[in-house]
């Protein structure tokens, strides 16, 4: 596991976070704010698992 795919994990547990206090509170710019932060989240975990992947190719090469 690389610090992409920790990081990455940790800002899509927080958007999720994030977005539903926004739901509990009637905040629509919090949900969004969460929502936003939860793809950016994913998209870096992404990242760390491509990136994971190659040096994993890269092992058996």
């Amino acid at each position: 596991m690389n610090s992409d795919q920790i990081k990455g994990t940790v800002k899509d547990v927080a958007g999720k976070a994030q977005r539903k206090l926004g739901e509990a509170v009637g905040s629509t710019d919090q949900q969004v704010k969460g929502a936003l932060n939860q793809a950016e989240g994913k998209a870096q975990k992404a990242a760390g698992n491509v990136r994971e992947a190659a040096k994993d190719l890269n092992r058996k090469i």
